[in-house]
């Protein structure tokens, strides 16, 4: 009975270390669709993967949760975002989302809403944010076109929050880089997507202190 009581108390202690660990780093939590999914490749190909471990091996504590789901809307991310701030308790959000409703056709003033809706609940629980834009195919027309990335810069200046314009913008113009769909980026473009999207989670990831 001593020795199970010993290791019980061993296993506790591990876990709040652990627990106690993790809340202290920096908690970036990324809500997106299959471009932050990584789909067609594995989790450790991804941007989300690798920004965190180029952040690491910086020398910064930052952990990055990926809560991202292939085919997700605006709408989604709005419904699942309260349960995910509540378990995660991020510093950051970044919101990668909309792509899937454009595709789709969704009106973009409720894509803006919902984006903003996000943003603002962020906000309320404490935690900065970052949207990053997207782009669709330009045979949905001008005007749709417009108002789509419209709802992005609306949604960002509504709530105060940055935004990046288009974060496929490093690759978009080689096809080598997006796999044989021609809207997934391959595991080769991953990396570009960190160093395109970088210098803006600096802003929030600040360096780190030398002691």
């Amino acid at each position: 009975m001593r020795f199970t009581a010993v290791v019980r108390y061993l296993l506790i202690v591990s876990f709040l270390s652990t627990s106690t660990a993790r809340a202290d780093s920096y908690q970036v939590l990324v809500m997106g669709d299959s471009i932050s999914a990584a789909y067609g490749l594995s989790e450790q190909e991804g941007w989300v993967h690798l920004a965190e471990q180029q952040f690491r091996e910086r020398g910064h504590d930052v952990t990055f949760t990926n809560s991202s789901i292939s085919g997700d809307t605006t709408g989604g991310g709005l419904r699942r975002l309260p349960d995910a701030l509540t378990r995660f308790d991020p510093d950051l959000l970044v919101i990668e989302l909309g792509g899937n409703d454009g595709l789709r056709g969704y009106p973009p003033k409720s894509m803006q809403q919902n984006l903003q809706g996000m943003a603002e609940l962020a906000l309320d629980h404490g935690a900065n944010v970052l949207i990053l834009g997207m782009k669709i195919p330009s045979n949905y027309g001008p005007a749709y076109l417009k108002m789509f990335a419209k709802a992005f810069e609306e949604a960002a200046t509504q709530s105060g929050t940055t935004l990046v314009p288009f974060f496929l913008e490093s690759i978009a113009q080689n096809r080598e880089y997006f796999q044989p769909d021609g809207i997934h980026p391959t595991a080769e473009a991953q990396p570009l997507l960190v160093d395109y999207v970088t210098p803006y989670l600096e802003e929030f990831i600040k360096q780190p202190e030398v002691l």
